[in-house]
């Protein structure tokens, strides 16, 4: 009785209790058994021709199963399987009393990259020999390689596969890379697996002010392939660790605003470069983020026009530019970790006093706050220091008028 035969070739199938079926690299069978194969060589049981084909998707193949005149088997009592499922007999021709044959059309890839396993049985289900099918494709041409470098000591590469990418056999992807106008072709060792298995990592002995040449080879047993030829220098392609110790306070009492600062990347203080940061916060219950682009060189930013008495939550990142000289932009860091803070409640909701309608405002405050407003909108660049400093000393100023104008009105209720 058949009970399990397992998906990966050239492993042992356990097909019932007292039997065990080891398949060997040669196509025959070495079986255990308390009862009807004991004693009998691996030899003496059956070949299966051809051994571990590998073959495109969509060909056909014609295996045998043929059989040992010691069995005392006749071959019309045999039945297939592929992956433990049992063929129909409509695929099977009998060749000979000792051969059986079967034939498989338009071939779908295989199941595992291990190979499919074809297996010729007895009646009772016992497994009389195997073969591995290797269907698939040949890879395509990898694509979309880049590369960088953390803090120019190491380089990160990752590609995709050309075409589909499923080749459904087992295809191997290697890295190479050489000095450009010198030095001997060096292969990466450091491969990722899972999900960012089309990556490598070399972690030292790289050389600057020089380019290099890399490129990926994929191979299977069904051809090979290779990618563009990629051309870099290390310095250009740098990226750092997020900037450090970020930290997010309050403006005084100014309920619209929050300061920024942070330190530069500690791995790059010995290198000669400029930093281009960039700035981004969300509200604590949205999943939107709004982006500062403009925030340059400096380390500390006003983020304004925020929302009274609320939690935001803030994320720093830096660009290297320029380093060693290189007039190339570098590659943009990960986000730091969220850092959180809240900006002051309003005093004047907390108040209950009502904005006055537009019709009771001085005139000519109003026509002076266009004029301002406008003039910030035409000089002010991102986190420009003057231009927030002005709307600052406006705001304060803004708030103790406000301030004044309730004490009198409270006095005079009085």
């Amino acid at each position: 009785m058949l009970t399990e035969v397992q998906s990966t070739c050239n492993k042992t199938l356990h097909i019932d209790p007292h039997i065990s079926v080891k398949k060997e690299p040669s196509g025959n069978i070495q079986t255990h058994s308390a009862g009807f194969l004991m004693g009998i060589n691996h030899k003496d049981v059956a070949v299966i021709s051809p051994q571990d084909p590998v073959l495109r998707i969509g060909s056909s193949v014609t295996a045998m199963c043929t059989l040992s005149p010691e069995l005392g088997l006749h071959a019309s009592t045999l039945y297939w399987t592929l992956n433990g499922m049992r063929l129909s007999s409509s695929t099977y021709s009998l060749v000979s009393s000792d051969i059986l044959s079967i034939t498989l059309h338009g071939l779908n890839g295989s199941q595992q990259q291990s190979g499919d396993n074809l297996v010729c049985h007895g009646a009772d289900g016992h497994v009389l020999g195997g073969s591995c099918l290797y269907v698939g494709m040949p890879p395509e041409k990898p694509v979309n390689l880049t590369c960088w470098s953390r803090n120019t000591k190491d380089l990160s590469c990752k590609w995709s596969p050309g075409g589909p990418g499923e080749t459904h056999i087992r295809t191997k992807y290697t890295l190479k890379y050489k000095l450009r106008w010198y030095g001997r072709e060096k292969e990466c060792e450091n491969y990722s697996l899972g999900k960012q298995r089309y990556s490598c990592y070399i972690p030292r002995n790289l050389a600057l002010f020089t380019p290099y040449e890399i490129w990926v080879e994929a191979t299977n047993q069904l051809g090979s392939a290779t990618s563009d030829i990629t051309t870099l220098d290390i310095l250009d392609v740098v990226t750092t660790d997020p900037p450090a110790n970020v930290q997010v306070s309050r403006v005084g009492d100014l309920d619209d605003q929050l300061t920024v600062r942070w330190a530069s990347p500690p791995e790059l203080k010995d290198i000669l470069f400029q930093a281009k940061y960039q700035i981004r916060y969300r509200l604590e219950d949205s999943t939107e983020w709004k982006v500062v682009d403009d925030v340059g060189n400096q380390t500390s930013c006003r983020l304004a026009g925020l929302q009274p008495g609320t939690v935001y939550f803030v994320q720093v990142r830096c660009n290297p530019v320029g380093i060693y000289g290189s007039r190339k932009a570098g590659i943009w860091s990960d986000w730091s970790h969220p850092t959180a803070a809240s900006t002051p409640s309003s005093e004047r909701l907390q108040s209950g006093s009502c904005d006055p309608k537009p019709g009771e405002q001085n005139s000519t405050l109003r026509r002076e706050l266009k004029q301002f407003f406008g003039w910030v909108r035409k000089h002010a660049y991102g986190c420009s220091g003057m231009s927030i400093k002005l709307y600052d000393q406006w705001r304060v100023w803004l708030q103790k008028s406000h301030k004044t104008r309730n004490q009198i009105l409270q006095d005079d209720n009085s």
